[in-house]
């Protein structure tokens, strides 16, 4: 299965079947479920997504979907390590610095997927849009 990172933007697109981003979102979970990939997420990314459902959730049906997303996924660590390099790296925001530096931390990752690429030009490793990613990965 090949490895990837997905921001948590993705992920909010996705589980909040935000339109039109959810689609292609929905295509990456896919090939999860397939186990053509394997999914990993920024530790700090669950109390950010159960912040943005519960605005629109119960909080069991939010801990309930974020149960979910976690039996799909693996949880790529927030250490003293990420925070650092995040600290001194040249990224514009901070929490993606975070997220860049996550992936970066698993060695097997190879692409970063987010809406957000721009943010991102910064990357050591490949960064790609739900779309992009699904178009490569899927072949």
């Amino acid at each position: 299965m090949k490895p990837v990172f997905i921001d948590t933007n993705v992920i909010i697109d996705f589980l909040a079947n935000r339109e039109p981003f959810a689609f292609f979102a929905g295509k990456i979970f896919d090939l999860a479920e397939q186990k053509k990939l394997t999914i990993y997420i920024s530790a700090v990314s669950y109390n950010n997504i159960y912040y943005i459902l519960k605005q629109s959730l119960t909080h069991s049906a939010t801990i309930k979907l974020i149960a979910q997303l976690e039996d799909l996924t693996k949880v790529a660590a927030v250490d003293e390590w990420v925070i650092q390099k995040a600290i001194n790296s040249n990224f514009k925001d901070f929490e993606d610095a975070i997220q860049h530096f996550c992936a970066v931390g698993v060695k097997e990752i190879g692409v970063l997927i987010t809406r957000d690429t721009d943010d991102f030009k910064k990357s050591e490793l490949p960064v790609m849009t739900p779309e992009e990613a699904y178009s490569f990965l899927s072949i």
